[in-house]
């Protein structure tokens, strides 16, 4: 069996959730902050990300952090490209933790319009693709927002999403499609149904051995997208914790059953830079646990 497939086989088959490690150059300043790297300790853009790969590196290499828990990381362009203990860090997940390693590819947001904010052009993306594969990367990840109910921006979001989604998977990758609904939404019950709909009409266009996964805000009503679960073309329905602590990601994941997480910042929430490794050690295999019984359920 190639790499490709025992990572397939990975990701079908094992228990566990998906860590997002994949914060962007406008979100790493909070991650930093949150776990107590302020801005007066970095002041370049290398300077900042070279910071955050020691957070990451941290988490990487701990105990806790390991596929019989994780069963894949979505990672950063520039953490694919940098080394953990000596490996690049695509090769290091797989080889001596078992974990399938995804890429983030969006280039970020554009503005809101029709209520939503599609991803910005990806002029780059067949070079990133053919990069991602001689690093070993199994899949990809990229990432849509939707604001309101809006019919027409929703289906823009599905419509772009799918339509890169296919690129990826024309070079053997499996695309993670992301279309997250704020959590903030006045109308986000209604923006969920919406989104179903678009989804499921998006998926009736694949051809049979085409496989996604879907990145999506935990539902108002539980296992709201349990259609989406059981149909052929998608490998997993992953649940983004999208602002909700630890607590409110896990208990609501719980209701939705065969959803598993694919959480960031409640994953690395109460981590500290400050801490000893044993205390370090303590808090990521707490964190670590709970959201895997949530993603069991």
């Amino acid at each position: 069996m190639n790499r490709t497939a025992e990572q397939l086989n990975a990701v079908r088959n094992s228990t566990g959730f998906i860590a997002a490690l994949d914060q962007s150059g406008g979100s790493t300043p909070r991650a930093l902050k949150l776990y107590g790297v302020d801005e007066t300790e970095y002041s370049s853009e290398k300077e900042m990300f070279e910071k955050v790969h020691e957070m990451r590196t941290r988490i990487m290499v701990n105990e806790n952090f390991h596929g019989g828990n994780i069963l894949a990381a979505i990672l950063f362009e520039d953490t694919m490209e940098r080394n953990v203990e000596g490996k690049p860090t695509a090769s290091y997940l797989w080889e001596e933790k078992g974990i399938a390693p995804i890429l983030k590819v969006d280039k970020g947001l554009a503005e809101v319009s029709r209520g939503v904010q599609v991803m910005k052009p990806m002029p780059e993306l067949d070079a990133l693709l053919d990069r991602a594969l001689e690093h070993g990367i199994f899949g990809t990840k990229m990432r849509s927002v939707i604001k309101t109910n809006s019919r027409q921006g929703i289906a823009d979001v599905v419509s772009q999403q799918f339509e890169v989604g296919r690129k990826i998977l024309s070079k053997g990758l499996v695309p993670i499609i992301e279309p997250e609904i704020d959590i903030h939404a006045a109308d986000k019950a209604d923006a969920e149904e919406t989104l179903r709909v678009a989804l499921m009409e998006n998926l009736a266009t694949l051809d049979p051995d085409q496989l996604v996964m879907f990145k999506l805000t935990l539902p108002e009503t539980a296992n709201h997208y349990r259609c989406c679960q059981e149909h052929p073309n998608v490998l997993k329905v992953v649940a983004l914790s999208g602002g909700y602590s630890r607590e409110e990601a896990n208990r609501r994941l719980g209701e939705n059953h065969g959803m598993i997480a694919s959480f960031s910042r409640a994953l690395t929430e109460g981590l500290n830079v400050n801490q000893s490794e044993s205390e370090f050690t303590q808090m990521l295999g707490s964190s670590i646990d709970s959201i895997v019984v949530a993603s069991r359920l």
